[in-house]
């Protein structure tokens, strides 16, 4: 549906000139990115330049020795290839110079010149449209002044014309006096009356014809702004496809060249002296007065190994022991504080890891819904296989989260007790309680239990899920605080 400026806005004269003065600068703005993008490409492609002359072998280095590797004949084409592929950005900047940045300097000078040039016209027709009114409104104060004059002569002939005291000269002289002012009234009404038609002329000629005639002209100018900038954007992006087949040739150069290593048999054929390797070494015995029987160290062996340990005779009381044995990845072997560090610095690594797994598969699944908007663009499927890679990648990261966030929690809430602590008194019950549920006590610190088994309560849950229990008198640990019921509490806990 068309719509027509001069009939729909046509008394939208100022919103029409703010609107089309920023239509004019977002056309300098769109040439301004257009530019910068265009330095950004000269600056690049001198960037490569630099790096491939950089990266260029020495002349003097230039021998048969040196050149009769694949590899580095390969590495001197991808430098060529690298340069050319360099041009290939200047020329997208030489483009976007010559068909956009001067194509819209040149045309915003000359829609800043039409654009005031009707704006002008408009300003110029609404003084008009206004000073016809003002002249309108100047006729009728002036017939309404006049009517009132010639009411109030009326009034004063006829008050001296009914009364008998009077004489007839100043009756006669108040009768002219209500006649002059009837008549100016008359010629003010018929002034007012003339203006007042020529004003409807002029405003219906103003709304109906003028100002359509100025406004049609504007929305052309405008429209035609628009189409420019649309033109200009398609044209931003053929300038960056032209060279597409060029940058294809490049790196299918560097493929190629990167293909024409052959690195099975120079090395070979450059050192291979062609000598057999040397024989077995005979034995020189020098030891047979020195040697001790494998019974005496095997029996020391036995002794060391088999010394009883304090710290192990009472492991079971103590679930939350530094484990001097425990390998690097419950960092078990650090001290309580190197060791929640320790846990933290790997969540923190895992949830940056993390993090950066869901962006990629937020990028791809945006990828993926434009590809289906538009098939041209791409086949959606073709993501489909890295999108499955990064979701296992997800699955073990958040697993391997969980895990640790459960050995950091069991660790803050252990006590670690060095060998000579090992025989302290262990710590008073404050109360008893049921399993609701069984469960397992798989992770460090923690106690299996059966469905019903009545327990000991020794530390009451901080806030964090946890109760400590203790079976016995030589097992402890920490059993999930759902997983059970209090039945009797003692004073201290009541307290």
């Amino acid at each position: 549906m068309s719509c027509r400026w001069g009939t729909e806005l046509w008394d939208q004269f100022d919103n029409l000139e703010k609107h089309t003065h920023w239509g004019i600068e977002f056309v300098e703005r769109y040439t301004k990115f257009v530019k910068e993008r265009s330095e950004i490409e000269i600056g690049y492609a001198k960037q490569i330049r630099n790096l491939s002359k950089k990266y260029q072998p020495k002349k003097n280095s230039r021998e048969e020795d040196e050149y009769k590797y694949t590899s580095c004949r390969a590495f001197l084409m991808t430098l060529n290839e690298l340069n050319d592929y360099a041009g290939q950005h200047e020329v997208i900047a030489e483009n976007l110079t010559t068909h956009i940045i001067c194509e819209l300097t040149r045309y915003i000078q000359e829609l800043k010149a039409e654009r005031k040039s009707h704006f002008h016209d408009g300003r110029r027709a609404q003084q008009h449209i206004e000073n016809s009114w003002k002249q309108l409104e100047s006729s009728k104060r002036r017939f309404e002044r006049d009517c009132k004059e010639a009411d109030r002569a009326q009034q004063y002939f006829d008050k001296i014309d009914a009364d008998i005291n009077v004489t007839k000269a100043d009756v006669e002289k108040a009768r002219q006096q209500a006649q002059l002012k009837h008549q100016v009234a008359e010629d003010s009404k018929n002034e007012y009356l003339t203006y007042l038609q020529k004003f409807n002329k002029e405003q219906n000629e103003h709304y109906y014809s003028l100002i359509p005639h100025i406004f049609q002209k504007i929305q052309e100018m405008e429209e035609k702004r628009i189409e420019k900038v649309g033109e200009s954007m398609k044209t931003y992006a053929e300038v960056n496809r032209k060279v597409l087949p060029i940058v294809s040739k490049c790196l299918d150069g560097m493929t190629n060249a990167a293909a024409s290593i052959e690195p099975t048999m120079q090395v070979v054929e450059s050192f291979k002296s062609g000598f057999e390797p040397p024989g077995d070494v005979e034995v020189e015995d020098y030891s047979l007065s020195m040697r001790r029987t494998v019974s005496e160290s095997s029996y020391l062996n036995s002794r060391g190994e088999g010394k009883p340990s304090r710290s192990n005779s009472r492991g079971k009381l103590w679930p939350f022991k530094r484990n001097k044995g425990s390998g690097p990845e419950d960092c078990s072997h650090l001290p309580p504080e190197q060791r929640r560090k320790k846990l933290q610095a790997k969540i923190t690594d895992i949830n940056k890891e993390l993090q950066k797994e869901v962006d990629q598969r937020d990028a791809l699944t945006k990828m993926k819904d434009v590809y289906i908007k538009n098939p041209h663009m791409g086949d959606p499927n073709s993501v489909d296989p890295r999108l499955e890679e990064i979701g296992q990648n997800i699955d073990k990261l958040e697993l391997d989260s969980r895990k640790y966030e459960v050995k950091h929690h069991l660790k803050s809430r252990s006590t670690v007790f060095d060998d000579d602590f090992d025989d302290e008194d262990p710590l008073p019950t404050i109360g008893t309680c049921k399993s609701l549920y069984p469960f397992e006590g798989q992770n460090e610190g923690t106690i299996s239990m059966a469905e019903g088994e009545l327990l000991y309560v020794i530390e009451e849950d901080k806030g964090d899920g946890w109760t400590r229990v203790r079976r016995n008198e030589d097992e402890e640990g920490y059993v999930p605080t759902s997983y059970i019921k209090l039945e009797k509490r003692t004073a201290c806990m009541l307290s």
